[in-house]
């Protein structure tokens, strides 16, 4: 089916589908158990424009904690990228409060950034889920721009959706990433690593 105006085919929708068309390669996963973090030394390369992160349950061992991250040029012996980001969520306490905003305090990093603005909670059924976008990491030329979702079980507790976006800013080459908790062990979880072409 395409779009007609007085009887000519203007466009074929099957024809510009294939134009949009994109696909998730799986590289790799990785299972937390009680991990002071989880990195990624290989597989992020100019293979693909886009990687995507998916986080499947990450169980906090420490209550009260937040879900961070680091990029590295140097393979993993270093995560040390300077980056500039923002933030926003929006969250529902089981007590019926509710509450959206906006953290300056987490906006801006030179160390790890904030993968979520509240805090998980440790408890038996308490974790968090959701997906990291890094664009384009093999670029020399570019900085490194990323878009994060994270939804989390908090400790108040609550349901809290965390929206975040930014660059890690440098030209180089980025070939590594980190994921760990701000205090205590990514105690169980997995990591699930896709290329986007």
């Amino acid at each position: 089916m395409g779009l007609i105006s007085n009887g000519t085919t203007i466009f074929d929708n099957g024809a510009m589908a294939s134009g949009f068309s994109s696909s998730l390669n799986f590289i790799s996963k990785a299972t937390a158990s009680a991990s002071a973090s989880i990195s990624f030394t290989s597989g992020i390369d100019s293979t693909y424009k886009e990687y995507v992160f998916y986080f499947v349950n990450l169980h906090p061992s420490t209550d009260g904690v937040k879900l961070l991250f680091n990029f590295s040029t140097d393979g993993g012996s270093n995560y040390n990228v300077t980056k500039t980001a923002t933030n926003f969520y929006a969250g529902h306490t089981e007590a019926d409060a509710t509450g959206f905003g906006y953290d300056s305090g987490l906006a801006q990093s030179t160390s790890y950034a904030w993968g979520t603005v509240g805090t998980m909670g440790s408890a038996n059924d308490e974790s968090c889920a959701g997906l990291l976008h890094l664009f384009n990491p093999s670029s020399t030329t570019f900085v490194k721009h990323f878009v994060s979702k994270v939804t989390i079980y908090g400790s108040n507790p609550q349901s809290q959706i965390t929206y975040g976006a930014g660059y890690g800013n440098t030209t180089s080459a980025i070939d590594a990433i980190d994921f760990k908790m701000d205090s205590g062990n990514i105690d169980a979880g997995e990591i699930l690593l896709f290329g986007v072409s």
